[in-house]
């Protein structure tokens, strides 16, 4: 078995306790989810999970909502109406 380090993390507080529960829950606990985490990098040799940028289209599109442009209002039974069609 190789030699163990020690290292610190800066967390968002409010994530950290709410990923804690729900590693408890996995039983399991932080650190142990971090060793996994860091086993998956090494063997997938990257990030165990797909990490991309938008494309032009969406980028474009969130940057127009940003500014308040091609926003279209629209109620909450509107909304719920066009998701069923």
């Amino acid at each position: 078995m190789s030699a163990k380090v020690q290292t610190s993390l800066r967390l968002d507080a409010d994530k950290f306790s709410e990923a804690k529960q729900i590693l408890a829950q996995l039983g399991m606990n932080f650190s142990e989810s971090v060793n996994i985490f860091t086993s998956q990098v090494v063997a997938q040799r990257g990030l165990p999970f797909s990490v991309s940028l938008s494309n032009k289209d969406t980028q474009v599109a969130m940057r127009d909502v940003r500014a308040g442009k091609n926003i279209e209002p629209i109620s909450l039974e509107q909304l719920k109406r066009e998701m069923t069609l």
